[in-house]
């Protein structure tokens, strides 16, 4: 997918040896809320290798004999990782599941309870620990100054390469299936009808890094006449601190949760998007979702699809600050190690590849 994304940062590109298996990608999700501990959901903290969310909902269904839908996670974890996520059921199966999980993949790492069971998004945000090969000293120190720099400035939240299947061409698919006008039928027909989602939400967002780059590379005059815009328009944009510009009508939301609202005052909101008090939002387009206003809107418009109507839509963080971020370099093998916090739905790939500056996608 990297054949749409724009970078924002403007640094040399870094080289480096990412793979993404269960020796050298970590992750461990952070709850949204502190559990009861008392209640009628028993709730597992599991450490799984080498298995999808998705095979782990399964293999606890066989063992307790309950139907998929009734085991309750977080959020998605992909199989080429160790991860650590949680996971709910009725308290009433915790014997069968004892008497019957035996797959050396799963280790229940501890047990509490709940009054309500874990849905779709009922997490804060993801911790990573990831190991990059061959990786030069000045490089592995070049890494670690961007990194930290990035954890002040932000970056752009673009879906990762992984949202678009092995041949990065699902949202295709996705196209036809929401263009069909049916209603659609389980996970998989969602699944791909949301990578359409994304695609459309990524392209955007490169169109507003793109234009942010020339307002920060250029001259006033120089940047109106290459982006076609008012000369006045630019002067306002480019006093505005921040790299991604605001534009009145823009949608934005307290970060890193909150209720949205739109911009009406330039200067003002990108005073509190500098201070990381806000962030812009982008449209995942579908039924019943806001759309920007005034001038937001006609540089939103190209990328929605009102045709789009099967799923209820969404609006997304446009920008995003990593936090916690330290590297740990050993230079006789050349490894470099990163560790870092994200908010929920991003990217760890998309943090490496706004450093590194190449596609991580193994082709």
């Amino acid at each position: 997918m990297n054949h749409i994304k724009t970078y924002a940062y403007n640094h040399t590109p870094l080289k480096f040896d990412f793979k993404q298996t269960v020796e050298r990608f970590f992750v461990e999700e952070i709850p949204l809320y502190t559990f009861t501990g008392t209640g009628n959901f028993l709730i597992l903290k599991i450490k799984k290798t080498d298995m999808s969310t998705w095979k782990l909902v399964t293999v606890l269904a066989k063992a307790t004999g309950l139907q998929e839908r009734d085991i309750g996670y977080a959020g998605l974890k992909d199989k080429n990782a160790t991860t650590i996520q949680y996971i709910s059921l009725p308290k009433k199966y915790e014997k069968e599941l004892n008497k019957n999980l035996t797959t050396e993949k799963i280790e229940i790492l501890e047990r509490t309870y709940n009054k309500a069971p874990i849905k779709i998004g009922h997490l804060k945000g993801n911790r990573f620990s990831i190991v990059l090969h061959d990786i030069a000293e000045n490089e592995a120190k070049f890494f670690n100054t961007t990194a930290k720099k990035m954890q002040v400035d932000g970056i752009p939240n673009y879906y990762g390469y992984q949202r678009f299947g092995e041949d990065s061409r699902s949202y295709l698919q996705g196209k036809e299936i929401a263009h069909s006008g049916k209603r659609l039928k389980g996970s998989k027909e969602k699944l791909l009808v949301s990578a359409y989602q994304s695609y459309l939400y990524n392209k955007w967002l490169a169109s507003r890094v793109k234009l942010s780059a020339i307002i920060r590379d250029n001259k006033v005059e120089e940047a109106a006449k290459k982006l076609q815009y008012p000369l006045d328009l630019v002067k306002v944009l480019a006093k505005q601190p921040q790299f991604f510009k605001l534009f009145i009508g823009d949608i934005i939301m307290p970060y890193p949760y909150g209720k949205s609202d739109y911009v009406k005052e330039l200067q003002q909101s990108a005073q509190a998007f500098e201070q990381k008090k806000i962030s812009p939002t982008g449209l995942l387009c579908g039924a019943n979702v806001p759309r920007a206003k005034s001038d937001a809107y006609h540089l939103e418009e190209a990328y929605d699809d009102t045709d789009l109507n099967s799923l209820k839509g969404d609006r997304r963080f446009a920008w995003i600050w990593p936090k916690d971020v330290e590297t740990q370099y050993d230079s006789d093998t050349q490894k470099l190690t990163i560790e870092f916090y994200l908010p929920k739905g991003s990217y760890a790939t998309t943090f490496l590849e706004e450093i590194g500056k190449f596609s991580l996608k193994e082709i």
